[in-house]
């Protein structure tokens, strides 16, 4: 009897084993072990049994990416999920291989390696794979026909019917409609029951969500379910039980023909569609169902980029530059914008409004919080206060206060319906005149149109109008040239009278000598707030030179810089770039220093091929310190540079950090300590102080210097607006002391191998350094034994006053 039972017991399970083989292929075709693919010869895929969606290599860019995708019309491909979709595109030598020992991987012959596409442990090893008709790509386990790996568990940027968003999963739109990289936008599914679109790089917070489904369910396990007959819900996990029925398809039906999807598009809207099929297979009609946040586009936080706003006109929504910025990139307008021009220093009050002037617009919103909320009366009033104020960049008017804000700014769109009045601050050269109207704001993308006869009349009229002020202008010139020749020699001699060059060790040059020594200022080396460098060949070809010649000139008095220049003229230290003569020629200003060969710091930090190991970082650092410390207490007469910046520190042949370009420096008698002077420096790395009315000391270049000494530590710029970067990283001294609080130091090296001891003492003194209260921060010589390791160094605490 017990054998009897044995035999049946036997029976009844290669039954269930055999139906279980045979219900699989009924639904797929096997691809067994040892099978490849390649990009260019065929196979390139696996179709599934009905020919609807395939796995294999589809183009992308200049190579091929491994995805599964739905087949359309004219074989054309709707890509539903990728492998390794942040990886380079591999070359038409790149082979997917199904292996004998049951992994999936992807060999590239460029990387000379293999990469896994299936996420599968060591033991548990596949016997074979299937393409389904569901869209699920899966491996098997022959011996239970178990399923040990699928894509529907690793969702992109699509779920398709019969596939779950489980509990916490997301969804990653696509980076544009032909690359499938990751992109712009998120969808959560969060563990709170609420279903929230984000912008990628961001938090879960309800001030960076512009759309969610408001199914607060109090922590339950919910999930997203798309079923194979159309329906779009939230689900309780437990019960699989419908909790919200989010979108529905108008034709829903358990026809086999139809295939749905929901996918996060990647203009960052969520859109369910319906793909109906023919008897022969072939796609027949497709059809947008449902889409979230609805079809404007500027409900779509970040769908424009930084420092521009969103726009509607014609049922169309687009992005436009906000005024005083340009695209980064006209092609890829989701990068944002940046500045038109360039700033020519920070000076506050009356200096300020001689250099910048500022636009009003309406009906413009946005959702950052403004460092600063000013109560005034009218928008004037407003546009007033953030033109004076050098932080300001950009300010909002609510009716009874002024929030100012600085840049980048995001999330901006136009709202018609907002009572607000928005400034923003923008260079005098970039616009026409003070005193004429300013362009408004366009409603829609200018479309340029040009009529030929029209065209040549104004072509004629602009060259006959250039020739005939072109001959005026040769005969002036002429005129003028020979008064100059005339006057030569005595400007020259006035020199002497002026006694600029008693005491000085500078040799003094003719504009004649340095225009020759520069082939007519032809080879230039870089611009700067004040004028534009040159380079020169000196003394019959023997000394290699870099001549300034200044273009602007610091307006405190003729005796003033002509005290000014004998002074630093004086200066020699290893870590100050050499003054090696002068041209001070009627209203010529030109300086000529010792050339620098390998750049400034700033190209060697933000431009190079490679950054700098720590070792040069840390000796760079240092270098700095020392030439300001010299300018500060080793000189006769202490000079404050006022100009710190990683553009004014030049790398000579032996890569010695050398502080250049002292037009804004300020000199101070042998027992002054302060000073009162005009505003003068560059946004972001200005003290505190200079906007406060206050004596300035030798405290505001070692604010200069700690900003200067954290982008050197992290290779990177005090203010960073990368796609990539996350919002808490675009400032970088507050996300310095941020990790600094969290004991998180190696995120700002990006997992260099560095000294940890030393990045955390060079942290501390650019911390120190940055504090907003003068009397917190150290002298040079304290940051110069505290970066060598002969004094400790206390735990610095918050730098600014403004919570971060």
């Amino acid at each position: 009897m017990a054998s009897i039972l044995s035999v049946f017991f036997l029976l009844c399970i290669s039954l269930v084993c055999g139906g279980a083989q045979t219900q699989q292929e009924q639904y797929c075709s096997h691809i067994n072990l040892g099978s490849s693919l390649h990009p260019t010869i065929a196979p390139k895929s696996w179709p599934s049994l009905s020919g609807k969606f395939a796995f294999g290599f589809y183009p992308q860019d200049n190579g091929f990416m491994v995805g599964i995708w739905m087949v359309g019309r004219d074989n054309n491909k709707t890509v539903v999920w990728t492998a390794r979709r942040d990886d380079p595109p591999v070359t038409s030598n790149a082979t997917l291989a199904f292996t004998k020992g049951g992994k999936l991987v992807l060999r590239s012959d460029e990387q000379g390696g293999e990469k896994p596409i299936s996420a599968t442990t060591l033991s548990d090893s596949a016997s074979f794979a299937c393409m389904l008709d569901s869209g699920n790509f899966v491996l098997y386990r022959k011996d239970q026909y178990a399923i040990i790996w699928e894509t529907f568990k690793y969702p992109t940027d699509t779920i398709l019917g019969g596939q779950i968003l489980s509990n916490g999963g997301q969804l990653f739109s696509s980076l544009s409609e032909t690359n499938h990289s990751t992109g712009r936008f998120r969808l959560k599914m969060q563990y709170d029951g609420n279903l929230v679109l984000y912008p990628t790089n961001t938090e879960d917070i309800e001030s960076e969500a512009y759309w969610s489904s408001e199914t607060y369910r109090n922590h339950l396990k919910y999930r997203l379910y798309l079923n194979s007959t159309g329906d779009l819900q939230i689900i309780n996990s437990t019960s699989m039980d419908s909790v919200d029925d989010l979108g529905s398809s108008s034709s829903a039906s358990n026809n086999t023909n139809t295939i749905y999807r929901a996918t996060l598009d990647f203009n960052g809207l969520f859109q369910f569609y319906s793909h109906t099929f023919d008897e022969t297979g072939k796609l027949n009609l497709s059809r947008l169902e449902w889409s979230v946040p609805g079809d404007d586009l500027c409900n779509v936080k970040g769908f424009c980029g930084y420092n521009s706003f969103c726009t509607r006109n014609d049922d169309q929504s687009y992005c436009v530059c906000l005024p005083g910025t340009d695209f980064v990139d006209v092609n890829d307008k989701s990068l944002g914008c940046e500045r038109n021009f360039t700033e020519v220093g920070c000076g506050g009050g009356k200096d300020h409004v001689a250099s910048d002037n500022i636009t009003a617009t309406t009906y413009m919103m946005w959702e950052d919080i403004p460092y600063s909320e000013v109560p005034v009366s009218t928008k004037e009033e407003c546009g007033k206060s953030c033109l004076e104020d050098c932080n300001c960049e950009a300010a909002l008017f609510t009716g009874s206060y002024c929030q100012k804000q600085k840049l980048p700014l995001r999330y901006v769109r136009r709202d018609t319906s907002s009572g607000t009045a928005a400034f923003f601050k923008v260079g005098i050269s970039s616009i026409k005149s003070s005193n004429e109207p300013l362009n408004p704001i366009p409603v829609k993308p200018p479309v340029h149109v040009f009529t030929s006869k029209k065209f040549m009349v104004q072509i004629l009229v602009l060259i006959l109008a250039f020739t005939t002020f072109s001959c005026i202008a040769l005969g002036i010139s002429g005129l003028y040239m020979f008064k100059i020749r005339v006057l030569r020699y005595k400007r020259l001699k006035e020199n002497e009278t002026w006694g600029l060059t008693k005491g000085l060790t500078s040799n003094l040059f003719s504009y004649d000598e340095l225009r020759r020594a520069t082939n007519g200022f032809k080879n230039e080396l870089g611009k700067g707030s004040f004028g534009t460098v040159y380079k020169g060949v000196l003394y019959k070809g023997k000394k290699l030179v870099a001549v300034k010649r200044l273009e602007k000139l610091v307006e405190e008095g003729e005796r003033e810089f002509r005290a000014e220049m004998r002074a630093i003229g004086r200066t020699h230290h290893k870590n100050l770039v050499q003054l090696l003569g002068y041209c001070a020629e009627g209203s010529k200003r030109l300086l000529v220093y010792e050339y620098m060969s390998n750049g400034s710091l700033a190209d060697v930090l933000f431009k190079g091929l490679r950054r700098p190991d720590w070792d040069e970082r840390v000796r760079i650092a240092l270098d700095v310190a020392r030439g300001i410390l010299y300018l500060h207490e080793e000189c006769k007469a202490p000079i404050i540079h006022c100009d710190i910046k990683p553009q004014n520190i030049l790398m000579d042949d032996f890569w010695t950090a050398k502080i250049s370009d002292f037009g804004l420096a300020k000199l101070l008698m042998p027992d002054q300590t302060r000073t009162f002077t005009m505003v003068r420096g560059t946004r972001g790395y200005l003290a505190p102080e200079w906007h406060k009315n206050t004596p300035i000391s030798v405290k505001a270049d070692v604010y200069s210097y700690g900003m200067v000494l954290l982008e050197i530590i992290c290779c990177r710029g005090h203010m960073e607006l990368k796609e990539e970067t996350r919002p808490e990283e675009i400032v970088l001294s507050n996300w310095v002391y941020k990790c600094f609080v969290a004991r998180e130091l190696n995120k700002i090296v990006s997992g260099e191998e560095v000294d940890k001891s030393t990045l955390e003492n060079m942290v501390k003194v650019g911390l120190w350094c940055i504090q907003d209260e003068p009397v917190l921060r150290p002298s040079m010589k304290s940051v110069v034994l505290m970066l060598e390791g002969i004094t400790d160094i206390a735990i610095p605490p918050c730098p600014t006053n403004t919570p971060m």
